[in-house]
This record gives C-alpha cells, structure tokens and sequence, in this order.
C-alpha cells in the first residue's frame, strides 16, 4: 500500500466529514477485524490484531499452543507453532501473521460497508459534539430538496429536515435557496444525534427581536412572555428596565422600521404576513389581560382566581359592541394566542350582554387604569427614597474614612494637621501687619501735606489745568518732550488713582472744612507747580488726557 496515497485518503475524509484521523483509524481496525472474523467463522472472542502504520496495514491473530486442537480459530498445535517460532512452548500465544491484500472478495466487501457504518457513526459524534452549544440559537442552511411533505436543509456536514409544521403558514422554498431556521432542540440515541430545527417556534420569533432590536440586546427591554401561531398572530410582552425607555416603541422602531424587518422574515413567498402585537407587561394581570386582548377594546372585566379544571384562572372580559369577532380573530387566533400569553382562560362578552352577567361584580378599566397610575407613583416614589438612602450612605461612609496624606504616617494623622493648622495663621497675622501699618491716618496727617491736597483734587479741576496749559503755546514749544512734575511721585500715582475710585470710603475729607475745600480746588494749579526744573519733567504719561480731549 502506498502510505502517501492513504494518508492523503485520511486527509480527504477529515475535511469532509469532519471526523479526526484517530476515529477513521479506529474505525479500518474494527472494520478489519470483524470482517476477517465472519472470513474465519469466528467469534468475538476471537483475537486479532490490527497495525497500522503511515506505509502499510499489519494485521494478524493470536492464538494459543496446546496438545490437541478444539476450537480453531483460537487455538493451534505446538507442531504448527514450532514452523512459526521454534522457541514457543504449550500455553503460549502464537501471533500468525494475515496478509490484507489476500483476504477474500467477499471479505474486502464487507471491510468496506462495516467501515462506511463506523464513519457514520463518528460522523454522528462529531455533528453532535459540534450542534450541542447551538440549542436556542439561529442557524442559515441551503435547501436541497423542498416538497409538500417538508424541506431537506444542508447545514454544512449534516442534513436537517423541516416539516411542514415546523414552517410558516404556506411558505415555500426553492432547491438552493438560502433558509434561517431556529435548533429547538439537540439529541442524541442510537440512531446518531436529531437536529430538531424549526421556523414556526416561538423562538424563533424572539430571536429576531433581539437581532433587530437593540435595547432588547443590551438587556433595556425584557421579553416577558411571548406567545405564537405562526403565520397567523404572535403577541409579545416586553418590560423596560429603565424608566425614560419606551419598550413598546423600542420595539417598533423609527418609522416603524424594525417591526418591518421582523415581519418581512415570516413566511417566505405568502401573501398575508404574519400580524405581531406588542403589549407592555404589567404586573396587574387584569390590565395584562385587557391588553392581550388587543386591538378589540376591553371595557369590563371580572378574574376568578379559583382555578378551573384545566388548572387556569378563569376571567370574563366585555369587549365594546360589534367587536366579538375582533376579539376571538381569525380562526379564533386571537383569543388562543392571548391564553397562551397571560396563562388565563379567557371568556368574552360584548357589552350588551352585561345584563345576564348582572350578579358577576365587574371592573371598568378606566378604575383599573386610575389604580396603576397611583401603584406607579408610589413605586417610583419608593424607588427615589432608595436611592437618597443609598447617596447618604455612601456619604456618610465617604466622611468616616481617614484622610491620608503623602508623608505624613497614617496612625497620627490628626496630630500633624493640627500642627500645620496653628503654624500657618501666624505667617498669615505678620502680612496683614505689614499691610494695615502704612495706611494709618495720622502718617498722612503730620508728613505729607502735599499729596493730602493731590488727593482732594478732583478729576475734573485736574483736566481744567491740563486745558489751560494745553493753550500755553510756550508751554508746549519747550516742554513737549519734557518728564512728569518731581512733585509727582511714582507712589502717589496708584495712590490717587485708588483714593479717587474709593474716596466714599476712606474718611480723609474730614481734615477740612467746607470753606478750605472751596479755596484749594480755587487755586491755581500754576502756583502749586514749580517749573524751573523743565528738563526734568516729562509728560508723556498725561498723553491719555490729550488723547481724551481730541476725542
């Protein structure tokens, strides 16, 4: 045997069925080894042995040494073991050697079919090993063959089939065509593994909700309950976890969008889609009945809790006048869909018919709708006082815990803070000190006479001298480059300029009287100045004041 040609024969089958070269090995040595026991008329106890190497198939049957021969097939005589190994002995095992290419046609058959049966059934292993983690979940397959009957799916390796229960309403399929399916189910007996797939499953329903809608993906919106007639009517109850999402719109989607794309995948070439209904869930099963019961409008309603003999609580609903038939629907699809969806046995009326039902005490569903607006509110009122415990405790948790500080030891941390506390103030008092000493009034008083009068002249009586040397035009000729009066010192400057923006609150006007005032601001400016030093006066930073009267 070529051992190129076989190893490549294993790679071929590995890829195809999916099966590893350790299971088609096993598979050939249990082939060979019960057809060469049907060649010899054996047994199963029967001892062969099978070797297989990369190059060739080594294959031979032990038998044991005794003096007289009874069963041949396991036992042979010292005499016929001697020509095979002269130092056996009686008891021992003599390994007859058996060549493959001479067994039999017949043999070689039955090799085959035996090794084709073995394949299978590790095909089978692997299928399932493979499937097992797919329960619950969306499979895409290619049709084979479709007929009244049913539809053959290729899902890779293996085959599904889909009867016409498990597909929606009359949909039908096309050799080629591409098919989603939902695995219900993965098993395994003695026949192999069984693929249950299906397409009228309400989960299969409830998987494209959570392809199609985000929120129901994230975990937003909870599909609570959902209950289905494929091809005909689904209801579906969803439930939002947080407060500002709407479930029933989420589902909808923008425009009606998602609800679209859900409706387009059921039922594959049928005119009348299936019609899907979408109710919030609520805990007040009255109102989840009154709902179900959608798009006939509910006015009354009775729940008996005692349960029936089918083991569900029975409810009466009056639907409004002429919406009976709205209310059971096609077939009565509507009203089985809404018991299979709220666990209740659902009786309904129309209105006109209260007065036979006179001794049933009923509900109006305006009551019932007024009742759960006031159990909203006092739930989100409780949920609003949780939330306050859970901030202050965590607050209060947040003020406990000590504060560490980097280099300081955290045994001692109070100790050090305090330390720091008493130093620091005292640097602050010497700076306010400093700060509060100049400004003293009695200083203004007794040194600087002077700058007290710059201080009590106002703005406007320095512009008018500023005016008035402005026309002196020998004044200008001689001193247009020249610096600012020595009498007016660089301190003084923010000095007046303060006093000016602040001089309602700082009682220096005091030191005059009313008449004194009238005589300094009377005074002419050029008798307060001395210009004898011209050349040292420079009056470029009065530019601002030429540059004002211009404007």
């Amino acid at each position: 045997m070529d051992g190129k040609i076989f190893l490549e024969a294993l790679d071929e089958l590995e890829a195809q069925k999916g099966i590893s070269k350790e299971s088609i090995l096993d598979a050939l040595k249990e082939a060979l080894k019960k057809a060469y026991i049907k060649e010899i008329d054996g047994d199963d106890d029967a001892d062969i042995r099978v070797e297989i190497t990369d190059s060739e198939i080594n294959m031979c049957i032990g038998k044991t040494v005794v003096d007289e021969v009874i069963v041949d097939y396991q036992e042979i005589s010292l005499e016929d073991a001697k020509k095979i190994d002269k130092n056996i002995k009686l008891g021992d095992t003599c390994l007859i050697p058996v060549s493959v290419e001479s067994l039999r046609r017949f043999t070689a058959n039955a090799v085959k079919s035996i090794l084709k049966q073995k394949l299978a059934e590790a095909e089978k292993r692997a299928l399932y090993e493979t499937n097992k983690d797919k329960i619950n979940e969306m499979i895409t397959g290619v049709v084979e063959k479709s007929d009244d009957r049913g539809v053959l799916v290729s899902i890779g390796r293996a085959s599904v089939y889909l009867t016409r229960r498990d597909l929606i309403g009359d949909e039908k399929f096309d050799a080629g065509e591409s098919i989603r399916m939902f695995v219900a189910n993965v098993s395994s007996n003695e026949k192999g593994p069984m693929i249950k797939v299906s397409r009228s499953d309400p989960g299969f329903l409830k998987k494209l909700f959570e392809e199609e809608v985000h929120e129901i993906y994230d975990g937003t919106v909870i599909i609570k309950a959902l209950a289905r007639e494929a091809g005909i009517r689904s209801k579906i109850a969803v439930y939002s976890n947080d407060p500002n999402v709407d479930c029933v719109g989420a589902c909808i989607g923008v425009n009606g969008i998602a609800i679209k794309k859900i409706v387009e995948q059921l039922g594959n070439k049928v005119k009348d889609k299936e019609k899907i209904d979408i109710i919030q869930y609520t805990p007040n099963e009255a109102l989840y009945i009154v709902d179900a019961l959608r798009p006939a409008t509910v006015t009354h309603i009775h729940l008996d809790n005692e349960p029936g003999e089918d083991g569900k609580k029975k409810a009466i609903a009056i639907v409004q006048d002429g919406q009976l038939s709205l209310a059971i629907g096609r077939k009565g699809a509507n009203a089985r869909v809404a018991c299979r969806l709220t666990g209740w046995s659902i009786d309904i009326h129309e209105e006109k018919e209260m007065d036979n039902l006179s001794d049933i005490p009923f509900k109006s569903v305006e009551q019932l709708r007024e009742e759960d607006k006031e159990r909203i509110k006092k739930e989100n009122y409780e949920r609003y006082l949780a939330q306050i415990k859970a901030q202050n405790k965590v607050e209060e948790e947040a003020k406990s815990e000590p504060v560490t500080v980097s280099g300081i030891e955290k045994s001692k941390p109070q100790q050090i803070l305090d330390e720091d506390i008493i130093d620091t103030p005292k640097e602050e008092i010497k700076v306010e000190e400093k700060v509060v000493e100049p400004v003293k009034e009695e200083k203004v008083e007794e040194k600087i006479e002077p700058k007290v009068v710059q201080t009590t002249t106002t703005l406007e009586s320095l512009e008018k001298a500023l005016e008035s040397d402005k026309k002196d035009t020998a004044f200008k000729a001689t001193h247009k480059t020249s610096k600012r009066p020595h009498n007016i010192t660089d301190k003084e400057m923010p000095h007046e300029e303060v006093k000016t923006d602040e001089k309602k609150v700082v009682p220096q006007m005091d030191i005059y009287t009313k008449e004194e005032l009238e005589d300094l601001d009377n005074e002419d400016f050029d008798d307060m100045v001395d210009y004898d030093d011209d050349e040292d006066i420079d009056y470029d930073e009065y530019d601002k004041y030429y540059d004002d009267d211009e404007k």
